[in-house]
């Protein structure tokens, strides 16, 4: 007894003595936004203990963020009433660590709201804006994933139907405007999306040809991120093209940072900078007289962006932000590589400044109006690093001049006025698009002493070109483009398992005397069993086209009276340009010319496996009706195109809309927690693309046939073939791997079948001026290349600098390995019989390169 009266106390003073685990006091945030993704002000959140009468409540700032800190484990409610959208109770449960931010996207009365928290439940159902084949990275995984550069763009084209992009070129959409660049570091990035309501008539383009990326809202506290990314040539394996490693450096200075304005708590900003540093080089590999030339040049490339805003809940219905954004880009050197030899280089400069206004008004709770407006102004000199002729062999080499020399102007506005009403089970949405009004100006000196092309290099050891083109005459022209949109769409929840979604858009742009541009669309969403785990979805609808200014540019220019463009075929060399036949080039519409449209459709099927789960299995069809291509309507006529029915005219180009596009696809795809440590999503696609209009799809940039002409200008039957950008098979990964506590790693996997290329003569067999005439009998796109592969990996973890505190401030450290396995993915293949390099490929994808990134978060 004496012994236990002793030991009792002792035991109980060690186990007082020994460290005890503190109580977690973990912290809740998040975000609040309407269906348009706008932040909702002064929002009540209350946060209750399950099974208790505890319970705690705040209001969202101006910027819709929201905050309970000292929260202890637990199951909790959190509950949100407005008048102006449906109250619901959504649960959580808290463990041992907060949970990542809550993004809380509400609806307008009537209609269910929903809540998206990483690593929980991914529930389907059928709003028309929830189909789970959409392509999202959240700001965890864009932290987390390898991008090269941090270019979140660049990453998700990858994503991309390329028969659902349009003649400018991929769509980008940031906060619900269509504009040409991000404006804000990739710091200040929150999200970046595609395929989101692919049906929608807000946009004029399909969902599987635009990018949507939200920006950062501003906050009631400071928070920020400091970046910098660093990469060297000493860190990268050789190129398979260069004799030895290129000298390459790139570092970039990135951040944000976020804040309160004042002490009223209605007022914020937004800052963000980024400065990208490139000292890269470009691989030279071509063939000139002395022999083969492989060499490299440098190509250093300078970048400013700076972005502030300000953002202010001027009542508590009505919040508006203003922002700034300025952007400057310098690049020397530009286009040489490959077969351009560098004295045909030109130096690049670019400058765009950009104020944006966005005003969100609740004006009753089931009525919320959007308004937003952008102004801009760009100006964008080149200059040619040599003033002389340019040579081209094709196949071979290009020298001389880069004759490039042009100053492009322009200043734009553009706005959206979009009023969202819901009524009973109707969701209604209908507003108007302005995304261009420009007066756009050039000053054009390009091809002043004039290119000479040589059908193979032993023509150019003889002096024989078979064509030399230059321009003179007045080169500066002006013009007023304008662009408008307007749209109706109603969502309409017949039944808790049947959402019917239809609406109307009409397009209509000048030059083209075409109004009758209107784009039906449709879509079902119905969910067949009584748990809501599975969903079927159906949809169509009709997209118009746009030009761009580049083809109104040669309208305005090469008009007969304004600059003349003079071909003269047989001409002497290398003395001053004379002999052989002159005739001037022109551009013309044809007169029967509308604007093209695509028309596409599909049928697919989601189910939910889990909780963290789900698959999506579709076709997609995609028909290009009456596509852009231009055709000389003055070329040689057969049997012998020899002579040009009008004399004294060269080329006489006829921009029509005569194309066709072809494209069925299957695609299945995976995504939520797939494994318990892996997290992602998994993309297969099977399909074919057939077109009749040449056109190449690379980094998200698409060069159409609006610029390009068949070989032969009275036989377009024999263009109809694969498509340029035709990939039968595409396996796509992006996910992040939780091993351990040090072992984080995120993935990223592309791998495709080969795309076709053409042969050619290399021989102007038709007398047109273009040296693109095919062998007889064969078609267009006859050949193909290899297959792609390349795997990305990047490791990284984050030290917390104060451990008591979740949110506490943090450095992280990264390395990230592009193409880990240093496959040689060979590129450019050379189809043109007269070149020395037939069959060859002429350059490649990058090979192994390592980057390191160190942040700081605060």
């Amino acid at each position: 007894m004496m012994f236990a009266a002793r030991l009792i106390p002792a035991l109980f003073a060690i186990a007082l003595a020994y460290p005890q685990s503190p109580i977690r006091r973990l912290t809740i945030t998040g975000k609040v936004t309407d269906p348009s993704g706008a932040a909702v002000a002064g929002l009540e959140i209350l946060l209750q203990r399950s099974g208790t009468g505890n319970s705690r409540s705040t209001r969202t700032t101006p910027d819709g963020e929201f905050r309970f800190n000292a929260v202890t484990s637990g199951s909790f409610v959190i509950s949100i009433t407005n008048p102006a959208f449906d109250p619901e109770k959504l649960p959580m449960v808290l463990t041992d660590r907060s949970p990542t931010p809550l993004a809380i996207v509400l609806k307008l009365a009537k209609v269910k709201q929903e809540l998206t928290v990483n690593e929980s439940t991914t529930q389907v159902n059928t709003d028309s804006s929830n189909n789970l084949d959409t392509i999202t990275l959240d700001r965890e995984m864009l932290d987390s994933l390898p991008i090269f550069d941090q270019n979140y763009v660049g990453a998700m084209t990858r994503f991309l139907d390329p028969g659902s992009i349009g003649t400018s070129g991929v769509t980008l959409v940031v906060n619900g405007m269509e504009q040409r660049n991000i404006g804000v570091s990739a710091s200040a990035i929150q999200s970046v999306k595609i395929n989101q309501n692919p049906y929608s008539v807000e946009f004029s383009r399909p969902g599987r040809g635009r990018i949507e990326i939200i920006t950062k809202p501003g906050s009631q506290t400071f928070h920020g991120s400091i970046n910098f990314l660093f990469r060297d040539y000493h860190l990268n394996a050789r190129d398979s093209f260069a004799f030895e490693r290129p000298p390459e450096q790139r570092r970039i200075y990135e951040g944000s940072l976020t804040g309160p304005v004042g002490r009223g708590g209605k007022t914020s900003f937004v800052l963000s900078i980024n400065r990208p540093e490139q000292d890269l080089q470009s691989i030279v590999f071509a063939s000139t007289p002395t022999g083969i030339v492989q060499s490299n040049i440098a190509n250093p490339q300078r970048e400013v962006e700076l972005s502030f805003g300000i953002i202010r809940q001027i009542t508590e219905n009505n919040v508006a932000s203003f922002r700034g954004n300025y952007h400057l880009t310098t690049d020397k050197n530009r286009s040489a590589g490959g077969f351009v030899l560098p004295e045909a280089a030109f130096n690049y400069k670019d400058r765009e400044d950009e104020f944006l206004v966005n005003d969100n008004l609740v004006i009753s709770p089931k009525l919320l109006n959007q308004f937003r407006f952008l102004m801009a102004r760009q100006k964008t000199p080149t200059t040619s690093v040599t003033n002389a002729p340019a040579i081209i062999v094709p196949g071979a080499f290009t020298g001389g001049g880069a004759q490039a020399d042009r100053l492009q102007t322009e200043a734009h506005i553009a706005l959206n006025d979009i009023v969202s009403w819901s009524k009973g089970k109707h969701e209604i949405r209908t507003g108007i698009n302005v995304p261009d009004i420009s007066r756009r100006g050039l000053n054009d000196r390009t091809n002043s002493l004039g290119t000479y092309q040589f059908a193979t290099l032993a023509d150019f050891q003889q002096n024989r070109p078979y064509s030399l083109i230059r321009q003179q005459g007045d080169g500066h022209v002006s013009f007023i483009e304008t662009v408008v949109g307007g749209f109706f769409q109603d969502e309409y929840h017949l039944r808790p398992n049947l959402t019917i979604s239809g609406g109307i858009r009409y397009d209509w742009q000048n030059f083209f005397h075409d109004n009758n541009n209107f784009a039906p669309r449709l879509s079902l969403a119905y969910s067949p069993d009584k748990k809501r785990k599975t969903v079927i979805r159906i949809g169509g609808g009709i997209f118009y086209d746009r030009t761009g200014p580049g083809p109104i540019f040669d309208l305005e220019r090469y008009n007969g009276l304004r600059l003349q463009q003079i071909v003269i075929t047989n001409p002497s060399y290398p003395i001053t340009p004379n002999g052989g036949t002159q005739s001037t080039t022109l551009t013309r519409l044809d007169p029967t010319v509308h604007i093209p449209y695509t028309a596409q459709f599909s049928a697919g099927i989601e189910r939910q496996l889990n909780k963290t789960t789900t698959i999506t299995a579709g076709y997609w069809g995609t028909r290009g009706v009456s596509l852009f291509r231009s055709r000389d309507v003055n070329a040689p006529p057969p049997p012998n195109y020899l002579l040009r029915p009008i004399a004294g005219i060269g080329v006489y180009r006829q921009i029509e809309s005569s194309g066709h596009l072809q494209n069925d696809a299957l695609e299945i795809s995976f995504r939520g927690k797939i494994t318990p440590y892996f997290k992602g999503l998994v993309q297969y696609s099977f399909g074919r693309v057939m077109n009749d209009v040449p056109g190449n799809y690379t980094a998200g940039t698409r060069s159409t046939g609006i610029n390009a002409f068949p070989a032969n200008n009275y036989d377009l039957s024999r263009e109809w073939a694969r498509a340029d950008f035709d990939q039968r098979h595409r396996l796509n990964l992006l996910g992040t791997i939780h091993a351990a506590k040090y072992l984080d790693f995120g993935i990223g996997f592309s791998a495709n079948t080969p795309a076709p290329y053409t042969i050619t003569t290399g021989r102007d067999d038709y007398h047109t001026g273009y040296a693109n005439a095919r062998p007889t009998g064969v078609a267009r796109n006859s050949k193909q290349g290899p297959a792609y592969a390349s795997l990305d990996l990047r490791w990284s973890h984050d030290f917390a600098l104060q451990t008591e505190r979740k949110e506490a401030p943090s450095f992280g450290l990264s390395l990230d390995a592009f193409n880990v396995t240093n496959s040689v993915n060979d590129t450019t293949f050379i189809g043109n019989l007269s070149s020395p390099f037939f069959g060859q490929a002429v350059s490649a994808r990058p090979s192994r390169r390592l980057q390191l990134s160190l942040k700081f978060n605060f």
